[in-house]
């Protein structure tokens, strides 16, 4: 696999739910947070049907600030969300012109998301919401870029963004790049721990963030590389 261009200076990511962006992404998110570059978060839900002992009128906003905690930690001041269902996400236009104002608004580099692909690396069954979410993504990418889709968000002042280089995806069975995150995995074991009520929803018998993200970043790890690695599905634009 290649090594991951950091050329750039600024970034959106993009998740359907809190914590998604904390397994193994914000590992990258410190590194390029420490380089001085610009990182946002979007949201598309505020997980409210995450917790089970807890009704989503509790879980949202309590899952809400659990991921401006988490985000704080590594290095991300701006979190928005969108407030669409937990679990109800559907691919389509109403999803992808929610992406695209964001994009047209951030102005972004790059765009980085959650794999929206059957399967997540280890082989387990990626969720509805997660596919749908990475597939508007890549798609509102192209939309945000063209002032004839969505062309009511030019009436609420979002112009056309075409700057965004490239639109990478985590947790793909399938990555093309990688990014070495030794120098700041604890910073990601922090972001993780800050969802401290979702984990706790989980089980004791669920890992700790530390062991998680031991497993998913430490098995990517290359040779030449750092004893932990992100790997990254990139699509060029």
């Amino acid at each position: 696999m290649e090594t991951f261009n950091e050329d750039w200076d600024s970034a959106l990511c993009v998740a359907a739910h809190p914590d998604d962006l904390e397994y193994g992404l914000a590992a990258g998110v410190a590194r390029w947070s420490r380089q001085g570059k610009t990182v946002t978060y979007l949201l598309a839900t505020s997980g409210e049907a995450g917790i089970d002992a807890l009704p989503p009128v509790e879980a949202g906003p309590l899952r809400e600030q659990e991921e401006r905690d988490g985000a704080a930690r590594v290095g991300v001041e701006v979190v928005d969300f969108l407030g669409m269902p937990d679990g109800g996400l559907e691919y389509g236009r109403d999803l992808r012109r929610a992406i695209a104002s964001q994009i047209r608004l951030r102005r972004p580099d790059v765009v980085f998301s959650l794999t929206h692909r059957e399967r997540f690396a280890g082989g387990g069954t990626n969720q509805a919401d997660h596919r749908h979410l990475g597939l508007a993504t890549l798609d509102a990418v192209a939309d945000a870029g063209n002032r004839w889709i969505h062309p009511e968000l030019e009436d609420q002042g979002l112009r056309p963004w075409s700057e965004v280089r490239q639109v990478c995806f985590a947790g793909s069975a399938e990555p093309t790049h990688t990014v070495d995150v030794s120098e700041t995995f604890e910073d990601a074991v922090a972001s993780l721990e800050a969802h401290e009520q979702y984990l706790q929803g989980l089980g004791s018998s669920y890992p700790s963030p530390r062991e998680l993200l031991s497993t998913i970043l430490g098995s990517q790890a290359h040779d030449g590389l750092g004893d932990y690695t992100l790997a990254l599905e990139v699509f060029e634009v």
